[in-house]
């Protein structure tokens, strides 16, 4: 089923645009696909280029302050200069890939709070102003993704939250990263605050980037201490991923120093 995305007006001359993807689902390393419709106002307009890029909310960290903004990555230019005249249709297929690190949103139709990721489209007229609404895109998870997610739920771990942070991690190759939360098992929480997991997601499988929030003890302050687990796309059986993963938050709870 069709997803009617935005319409927005185009300069003066009410040029008019609409994007409608074929689905409003994808996956990390998949695609977006769609048609954007174009329509001319009541005056010719030269359009420069009609492009696509997907958009996610990422937080932005300096000192004590923070904020929230809009990144563009992705992008694709559909179509090249032309002429529109008044009244004139034409209709421009898509497909945008998506790259393999996109921030999951949604999991087993359950969204992830604070997770936002859109399809922009943009046509450039010179001298008008593009509104630049953006299509809500529901990213959902590949199936080793999935897994490890039951398997941290299985193993008690409770979903906090995520973000999207303004920055790299080892291996990251977009302009930011996800972070996925979870508060620790009670049989943890003696030794960890709390778990936060990156997936680095290629072609071939994904690093499961592990970073713990230690506690302090009477002598020692709490610290943060990270390692990583790589999974391949056959990695899929929630008992084994469970196990690994156990395995790897007990040691970083008990490890001093980072890795």
């Amino acid at each position: 089923m069709a997803f009617r995305g935005m319409m927005a007006r185009l300069g003066s001359g009410g040029a008019g645009v609409e994007t409608v993807l074929d689905r409003p689902e994808t996956t990390p390393g998949g695609a977006v696909t769609g048609t954007v419709h174009v329509t001319g106002g009541t005056v010719p307009q030269d359009v420069t280029e009609v492009r696509v890029a997907l958009q996610a909310t990422v937080e932005v960290e300096s000192g004590d302050s923070s904020w929230r903004e809009e990144v563009t990555f992705g992008t694709a230019a559909i179509a090249g200069a032309g002429r529109l005249e008044p009244g004139q249709q034409y209709q421009v297929p898509f497909s945008l890939p998506v790259p393999w690190q996109c921030p999951i949103t949604a999991i087993d139709g359950w969204h992830l709070r604070g997770m936002r990721v859109g399809l922009r489209t943009r046509v450039d007229i010179p001298g008008s102003v593009d509104p630049g609404d953006l299509d809500p895109v529901t990213v959902l998870p590949l199936p080793v993704q999935r897994t490890v997610l039951h398997a941290l739920d299985g193993l008690g771990f409770a979903f906090r939250g995520a973000d999207v942070e303004k920055g790299h991690v080892r291996g990251s190759e977009l302009p930011f990263y996800q972070e996925v939360e979870f508060s620790p098992p009670p049989g943890l929480r003696g030794r960890v605050n709390e778990l936060e997991v990156t997936f680095l997601a290629d072609p071939q499988g994904v690093d499961v980037v592990l970073e713990v929030d230690r506690r302090g003890g009477l002598l020692s302050e709490g610290r943060d201490v990270g390692g990583r687990l790589r999974l391949s796309h056959s990695d899929t059986d929630v008992r084994t991923v469970a196990a690994h993963l156990d395995a790897a938050v007990r040691q970083l709870g008990a490890r001093r120093g980072w890795f």
